[in-house]
């Protein structure tokens, strides 16, 4: 059997949710609080009002491989003159399934959802396992990305 591809919905929100916490492990992330809550919450509502995406891999009934486009509008720019943004995340596959093109599959769906929606640009904060993949897509780096924590 094939890997398959579908869009995510309410059902698989547990497992995703799992994997979107791998993921995060994964790069580093410093885990003191339970993220399960906000995140059920976040794709839940943005599901339901279509301002996130998420297509997924699947091997059979087990989910190997995910992805996610949160739709944004900030004021226009030049580089974005309509201001509608995509914001990538939750791009993961599964240790076992990596380097096989799902990540790329996946990608080029999740892009292609964000050209749908209007979007005049996709922006991701890509782990360095990632790089590779984005800048081979076509992603150009932009290093004046800043963050201040609140």
């Amino acid at each position: 059997m094939g890997i398959e591809y579908r869009k995510l919905t309410v059902k698989e929100l547990d497992v995703f949710i799992d994997m979107r916490i791998n993921q995060l492990r994964e790069e580093g992330a410093a885990e003191d609080i339970d993220l399960k809550p906000a995140l059920k919450d976040y794709y839940e509502r943005h599901m339901a009002d279509g301002t996130f995406v998420s297509w997924i891999a699947l091997d059979g009934d087990r989910i190997i491989g995910t992805s996610g486009m949160s739709f944004v509008e900030k004021p226009p720019y030049f580089g974005c003159p309509n201001g509608k943004m995509g914001l990538l995340s939750s791009m993961f596959t599964a240790n076992s399934y990596r380097r096989r093109g799902i990540a790329k599959e996946l990608l080029a769906k999740v892009v292609n959802e964000a050209k749908e929606h209007g979007c005049g640009t996709v922006q991701i904060t890509a782990s360095d396992m990632g790089v590779l993949l984005y800048t081979d897509f076509g992603f150009r780096k932009n290093g004046n990305f800043m963050q201040y924590k609140l």
